[in-house]
């Protein structure tokens, strides 16, 4: 068994397509550079391209333009891409450990254990700083993810793809009901409301400051390890096999699942699908290496915050669309036809 996933890891090259990897890489970065100008420049108030760079490098507080840019357009689009990248990262990760395509954060009680935490936070201490809030919506994204990964495991044989998205619908049905029971009873309705709809209008420099560097440091430790879990990706007998501290590599990944979604909610709520569409589109781009899947999917998962944020602004407008419900559009058939072709296989 361990000889033949061997051959297979080399029959499909997974390890062979640097040069694809890096023209995809490559433009990704530049859509992104392209996604965020364009964010910036439409809205309420349409600004040209040359002065948004203007404002940018060269900024002045007496334009009013320049006041737009950087103290509420630049944020909110930065603080999009960089919810897209977490979320993205978790679900690739994910995938690749569970061996399961339907994985993601949103669907395996991740952001439901988020939300619920976030209103035991409104609820009975509602001067919480932004600091606490985002640790509380981590261990909230651990409970979930505890739950769903012990439930999964309760029957003889143990977890399966099948069972963990089942446990996952489950559990997060509970907290999501919990939540909002809770915002019911304390009136708070109205504020869970913004996280649970998920949106970046708010997002500030503060915010990004306390941000950025925890989704950074959590995308580098996760391509630090996406070799061991290239190899984790063919099953665990395998990376047993060729040497894999399997325990170890795991549940280095899963602190950093925890980090990427438990941050990545407590900035913009709670959105599903972004981490189950992303790593599918990169793995058919660059293939099966999660060397290149893992910086891939930061890339393009901040590409789908940006451009899906732009879409919320300019739907309704002046008005501003949920950009969950944005996602949700096209990430709610991606995932039924992934369902569809998993059971035909």
């Amino acid at each position: 068994m361990i000889i033949t996933k061997t051959k297979e890891l080399k029959d499909n090259n997974v390890y062979s397509r640097p040069a694809i990897g890096t023209a995809i890489l490559a433009f990704g970065i530049l859509l992104l550079m392209c996604s965020i100008v364009l964010s910036i420049s439409v809205g309420a108030a349409n600004i040209d391209f040359l002065t948004v760079w203007r404002s940018i490098f060269n900024y002045d507080s007496t334009r009013e333009a320049d006041q737009i840019i950087v103290s509420i357009r630049l944020p909110r689009e930065l603080g999009a891409a960089i919810v897209g990248a977490a979320f993205a990262v978790s679900g690739a990760i994910m995938q690749g450990m569970t061996r399961n395509p339907l994985a993601d954060p949103g669907l395996l009680g991740l952001n439901a254990g988020a939300s619920l935490a976030l209103a035991l936070v409104f609820a009975f201490h509602s001067g919480a700083t932004y600091l606490l809030i985002m640790f509380i919506s981590f261990i909230g994204a651990g409970i979930g993810a505890g739950m769903v990964f012990g439930l999964g495991s309760l029957s003889r044989g143990g977890m399966s793809p099948l069972r963990i998205t089942l446990a996952g619908a489950a559990v997060s049905a509970l907290l999501t009901a919990l939540g909002e029971g809770i915002a019911l009873y304390y009136n708070l309705s109205q504020d869970l409301a913004f996280w649970t709809a998920g949106g970046v209008s708010g997002t500030n420099w503060l915010q990004l400051k306390l941000v950025f560097p925890v989704v950074v440091v959590g995308i580098l430790i996760a391509i630090m390890l996406s070799k061991g879990l290239t190899i984790l990706s063919f099953g665990q007998e395998v990376a047993k096999g060729l040497g894999q501290r399997t325990l170890l590599t795991k549940t280095v990944l899963m602190i950093v699942v925890l980090t990427l979604a438990g941050t990545a909610v407590s900035l913009v709520g709670s959105i599903a699908f972004v981490g189950l569409m992303v790593p599918h589109i990169v793995r058919f781009l660059v293939g099966t290496d999660y060397r290149w899947i893992i910086p891939c999917s930061a890339v393009f998962g901040s590409v789908l915050m940006v451009l899906a944020d732009t879409a919320a602004r300019m739907v309704n407008a002046p008005f501003e669309t949920p950009i969950g419900a944005i996602v949700s559009m096209v990430g709610f058939p991606f995932f039924l036809y992934l369902a569809r072709r998993r059971g035909k296989n």
